[in-house]
C-alpha cells in the first residue's frame, strides 16, 4: 500500500510539473522493490498476478545484489545464498528474525537492521536478531510442549472428541509467542486454536489460527455479538485474528468460542487434507526438475508451489538442528536413493528402516558447499 501511494504522489508530482520546477531528478521507486517483496511475503500476503510481479522483480535485486545491507546479512545470518534467494527464504528466513525483535525484546532492532546503510552495521544487528530467534524457538518449543501436555491431560483416545475450536492457557507463556504456538497446534490437531497469554494485571491477549473454511475473524465477531461483554477487543483475517478477555471470562469464552466454530465449519475441515498435483514419474525426480519449479515462483500465499506424492523406502534418517528430520529414501521404480527433510516432524515420527512411506512432498533444489543437489522437502509421512 504505501509503495502504492508513493508511486501515485511521483505520477502527481511530475503531472504538475514539481520535480522540472525545482530541478529535482525524480526518484527511482523500483529500489524499494525489494523491501516490498520481503514484506508482502513475510506477512503472508496473497500473491494474486500483481503481487506476484512486485515479488518477482523485488527477488530478482536481491539475486543480483541490489537490495539493503540488512536484507543480505538477514538471508546470511539463516545460511541462505542471496544469490539464490526464492519467497521462501523471505518467509522462512529473514522474515522470521525480524518478527524474532518484536516478539522477544525491541522491534526496532529490526528496523535499523533494514536501515542499516554498511554491511558491517546490517551484520551485527542482523546476528542479533538472529540470536533473538533461536531464544524465540526455544520459547517455542517449550510452550508447544506445554500445550500439548494439556491436551493430552484430557486423556482423549480420538482427536475428534477435543472440543472443535481449541483455546489453551498458561499464565507463564510468552506473549510474543503465542501466535507461533497457535498455529503449531493447529498444525499438529486440525483445528482452530487460540493460545493466550497474561498482559497485565486481569486481561489475558489471544492470538487465534484458523483452518481452511473457517473464518476465524468472523467467528469471534459471532461470539461477541451473541455474548456481549465477553470479548474486550479483537481483530484479524480469515486465518489468523488477536483479542483481549479479561482472565475471568475464560471459560465463558472457552465454551461459546467452541459452539461456534461448531455452527460454521464442516467436520471434515478437521482431518487435515494434503492436496497433491499427483505423483511424479521416475525420470522427473531430478535436480532440474526442482531448478524449473525453483525458476517457477514466485510460490506463496494463494499460490502454492506444486505437492507431489508417491512411495518411498525408507533407508535411514537422522534429527537435524534438534526438530527436523532428515531421510534417505530408496525410489522402488528406479532403484534410486533421494534425499528429502521433514521439517519439525523429528517428534511426531518413530520410524524404522526399511519402513514403506507414502510421502507428499515439494521437490526443491539444496545448495550445500557450492554443489545443489535434488531434495524432497517433505509436507506429510503416512507409514504402509
Amino acid at each position: 500500500m504505501a509503495f502504492y501511494v508513493m508511486s501515485a504522489l511521483r505520477a502527481r508530482l511530475r503531472e504538475t510539473g514539481w520535480f522540472a520546477h525545482r530541478g529535482i531528478e525524480e526518484p527511482s521507486l523500483a529500489g524499494l522493490l525489494d523491501l516490498v517483496a520481503l514484506g508482502t511475503v513475510a506477512d503472508v500476503v496473497p500473491l494474486d498476478h500483481n503481487n506476484r510481479i512486485l515479488v518477482e522483480q523485488g527477488l530478482r535485486r536481491i539475486r543480483a545484489g541490489q537490495c539493503v545491507p540488512g536484507i543480505t546479512a538477514l538471508l546470511q545470518a539463516a545460511g541462505r545464498d542471496p544469490g539464490r534467494c526464492v519467497a521462501s527464504d523471505l518467509g522462512f528466513a529473514a522474515g522470521p528474525r525480524l518478527n524474532a525483535a518484536g516478539r522477544m525484546e525491541d522491534m526496532r532492532i529490526g528496523i535499523d537492521c533494514l536501515l542499516a546503510d554498511s554491511m558491517a552495521e546490517a551484520r551485527q544487528l542482523a546476528a542479533t536478531l538472529d540470536g533473538l530467534n533461536r531464544e524465540r524457538r526455544e520459547v517455542e518449543t517449550r510452550m508447544k510442549e506445554e500445550a500439548l501436555r494439556e491436551l493430552e491431560t484430557l486423556h482423549l483416545d480420538e482427536a475428534a472428541e477435543l472440543p472443535v475450536g481449541v483455546c489453551l492457557y498458561n499464565p507463564d507463556w510468552h506473549q510474543g509467542v503465542i501466535g507461533i504456538l497457535a498455529a503449531r497446534v493447529k498444525e499438529a490437531w486440525h483445528r482452530p486454536v487460540i493460545a493466550f497469554a497474561r498482559a497485565s494485571g486481569n486481561e489475558l491477549k489471544g492470538s487465534a489460527r484458523s483452518v481452511p473454511g473457517l473464518h476465524i475473524r468472523d467467528v469471534l465477531d459471532a461470539v461477541a455479538a451473541r455474548h456481549p461483554g465477553l470479548v474486550d477487543k479483537f481483530g484479524g483475517h480469515a486465518m489468523a485474528a488477536g483479542l483481549s478477555l479479561a482472565e475471568s471470562a475464560l471459560e465463558a469464552f472457552r465454551t461459546a468460542f467452541d459452539a461456534e466454530v461448531r455452527r460454521h465449519l464442516d467436520e471434515s475441515a478437521l482431518h487435515g487434507v494434503v492436496y497433491s498435483d499427483g505423483e511424479l514419474e521416475a525420470e522427473e525426480l531430478t535436480l532440474e526438475t526442482a531448478e524449473l519449479l525453483r525458476a517457477g515462483g514466485p510460490w506463496g500465499q494463494a499460490f502454492p508451489e506444486p505437492v507431489f506424492d508417491g512411495d518411498f523406502e525408507l533407508v535411514g534418517q537422522r534429527v537435524v538442528g534438534e526438530h527436523h528430520l532428515k531421510l534417505q529414501l530408496r525410489e522402488p521404480r528406479s532403484g534410486r536413493n533421494l534425499d528429502a527433510i521433514a521439517f519439525h516432524a523429528a517428534a511426531q515420527h518413530v520410524l524404522e528402516p526399511g519402513a514403506e512411506l507414502r510421502l507428499a512432498y515439494r521437490a526443491d533444489s539444496n545448495a550445500f558447499r557450492g554443489q545443489c543437489s535434488l531434495q524432497l522437502v517433505v509436507e506429510h509421512i503416512e507409514p504402509l
